[in-house]
């Protein structure tokens, strides 16, 4: 053959199939764009000017491997549609003489033109972006913008040897599925008909049971700990149960409809129902698909919008004080150093608004029965029956708190963070303490709000109480006994950068006082706010890579669905449905297949929250009423995006089905 027909065939099939062509070669350059970004972003230098930098580097990198684990996913099931609806050319193409090795070469050559297209455009447009994107994270993280213009040569060279690797699989895949076919079979393609699928209700009741035993244990799951490892497990759950739902179940439900007369027997119905039977088998995992990929925008995007909206929260909870200086002995022991704080206060200027003091004892116990047991075995697990208790005497309660309470000699008072204590008596070290009041407030101590475990807040009568515990748990812990420590906290009016000025003017202060810590919160807040400002970054980041994912699926479906459909409704109305008839099937069809994915991510978010609420907890943030608004309202914008997705899928498909345009 001529010398160049073979890539000027390959471009006018490009030309030609533009309808088809044109949105997956700008997915291929969108995803081109967004994996070159965030390897670019990993190795900007930028990030090693940034408290949190590391961490932000390794989600990122994370973030990298997420993205090209889904384009290889993501663009084999996209060609997949390409290759479906091109069968018949390729059909025609052989029985016209081209052997299946010029197909290959004009496949090849299609897979050229995309591969060059994509990658170009999509590094073009990632070096484009990349600068403002990482403008964007600096905002986000509050930090100053810097000029110049970074270019990642290593990040451009990672972004083509992954894609021409996924192009090129791409590739073997669809010439695989041209030359394993008879060419016969390739030009009917389309036009065969499948058997009717059978029920599968063994299946469809494993799926039920899969994502009942996921929203089990999401909805009952109460310890902090025990929710960040089933986490992983109710996610896979509820996965699997999705997919044999829609893949199993899907069909089930759709034969128990055709079994409802009432239902069945009207002409919208009718069609729907019946061709969706048929259908199904192929349009099952499409579903699913969909169901995951909302399910994980809304998650992603609801918890990282929650973390970032409730900062200050997270940083109040986690540092209750502008300074928190934790040091071992009881307060009245420590007169000298803070007394040292107040001088070195008066030196600088620094307008003081609050100050408190209190001492305290903290160590776990292992629930037993009806009451708590101490072990040294056991002193710093994390199992779902081990509890962090911290003592504090009632006057430095009253005293920090501004109250005026009173304890009987067995009598206490508790403040759970996590998980409540749910008990009326405390029995430790052979001991009954009544709990006479549940608080909804305590004073904060930032070291044990950061840490995982969910702690018991107790306010004990005296301090003979905290020595008597004290005594009693380093009888039984031995050398990993927990020892009495003291608070001094304060407020102050300061700026930031004169808070850390004098923050470390009091580390050199305590420089020889190795039993000392210190924390001030700006720092803390410069360090939350870039991890926090990272992870809300990176989700809105994904959540746009699987948004896009979800609108290409619905699109490519819809349109071969419409070529498939389009002789069956022709037909239809030749034996006497009207076209307002047709149009009604249609919608109802559609309207099937379009929702049913949406109310079921719906669904995983709602059973999943529980769970989401306590992991965000263990960040710090327990305003659950702002993790139910952002879910609210990142739904609702989900919704809007899929309701203007279905409205221009369902316009489409019908011209394609009718004919019109």
């Amino acid at each position: 053959m001529r010398r160049g027909f073979y890539w000027k065939l390959a471009a006018g099939n490009i030309r030609k199939n533009s309808k088809t062509y044109l949105p997956y070669i700008l997915t291929c350059i969108v995803t081109v764009a967004i994996f070159y970004i965030m390897r670019s972003l990993t190795r900007n230098p930028g990030l090693n000017n940034i408290i949190g930098g590391s961490f932000i580097h390794n989600v990122l990198a994370l973030g990298s491997a997420v993205v090209s684990i889904f384009a290889v996913i993501f663009l084999f099931y996209t060609s997949s549609f390409l290759m479906k609806r091109r069968k018949k050319e390729f059909g025609l193409f052989n029985i016209l003489g081209m052997e299946r090795r010029h197909l290959a070469r004009v496949a090849g050559w299609e897979t050229v033109y995309v591969t060059l297209a994509g990658l170009f455009l999509g590094v073009m447009l990632g070096i484009a972006l990349d600068k403002a994107m990482f403008l964007v994270m600096l905002r986000i993280t509050g930090r100053e913008v810097a000029l110049g213009f970074f270019v990642s040569g290593k990040a451009v060279m990672d972004t083509v040897g992954i894609f021409v690797s996924i192009f090129a699989l791409i590739y073997i895949h669809s010439v695989w599925q041209i030359c394993r076919v008879d060419p016969i079979e390739l030009l009917r393609a389309g036009n065969v008909g499948e058997e009717e699928p059978k029920a599968k209700w063994l299946l469809a009741l494993l799926g039920l049971c899969f994502l009942g035993g996921g929203y089990t244990i999401a909805i009952t799951t109460q310890n902090p700990i025990a929710s960040v490892m089933m986490f992983f497990v109710a996610v896979l759950l509820v996965i699997l149960g999705t997919y044999l739902l829609f893949v199993a179940g899907s069909i089930a439900l759709l034969k128990l409809l055709r079994k409802n007369k009432r239902f069945y027997y009207q002409t919208k119905h009718f069609v729907s129902v019946s061709g969706m039977i048929y259908r199904m088998k192929q349009n099952a995992v499409g579903l699913a698909n969909i169901c995951i990929l909302s399910t994980m925008v809304l998650v992603m995007v609801s918890t990282t919008t929650s973390m970032m909206l409730g900062m200050e929260d997270i940083i109040r909870n986690r540092y209750p004080a502008d300074f928190m200086l934790y040091l071992e002995g009881k307060s009245g022991e420590r007169e000298g150093e803070m007394e040292a704080v107040r001088r070195l206060q008066k030196e600088w200027a620094m307008p003081v608004t609050r100050e408190w003091i209190y001492t305290y004892l903290a160590f776990s116990a292992v629930r037993e029965g009806e009451g708590f047991s101490v072990k040294r075995d056991r002193a710093f697990s994390v199992e779902d029956d081990t509890y962090t208790f911290f003592f504090i005497t009632l006057s430095d309660y009253n005293a920090v708190m501004g109250e005026e309470k009173t304890l009987q000699t067995d009598e206490i008072m508790i403040y759970s963070n996590r998980q409540k204590f749910d008990g009326s008596v405390l029995r430790l070290f052979e001991k009954e303490y009544h709990v006479v009041e549940r608080l909804k407030d305590f004073v904060g101590n930032g070291l044990y709000e950061s840490m995982i475990s969910a702690t018991q807040y107790v306010v004990v009568p005296d301090e003979e109480t905290i020595d008597w515990l004290y005594e009693r748990q380093k009888e039984s812990l031995e050398d990993f006994a927990r020892e009495i420590r003291c608070v001094y906290s304060f407020d102050t009016a300061a700026g930031e950068e004169e808070q850390m000025a004098f923050y470390y003017a009091m580390e050199d202060l305590f420089a020889a006082d190795e039993g000392h810590e210190l924390e001030v919160r700006a720092d803390g807040r410069k360090a939350y706010l870039d991890i926090n400002g990272g992870l809300f970054f990176i989700g809105i980041f994904l959540g746009t890579l699987f948004v896009m994912a979800t609108v290409l699926i619905i699109y490519y479906k819809q349109i071969s669905e419409g070529y498939e459909d389009k002789k069956r409704f022709e037909i239809l109305q030749k034996v006497g449905m009207s076209r307002a008839e047709v149009k009604a099937a249609i919608r109802s069809q559609v309207l099937t297949v379009f929702f049913l994915p949406l109310l079921l991510a719906g669904i995983h978010v709602v059973a999943a929250f529980p769970l989401l609420s306590k992991l965000l907890a263990l960040l710090n943030l327990y305003r659950t009423g702002l993790y139910m608004a952002c879910t609210a309202v990142c739904f609702l914008a989900f919704g809007i995006m899929y309701v203007c997705i279905y409205a221009l899928t369902a316009k489409n498909y019908y011209r394609i089905v009718s004919g019109t345009k």
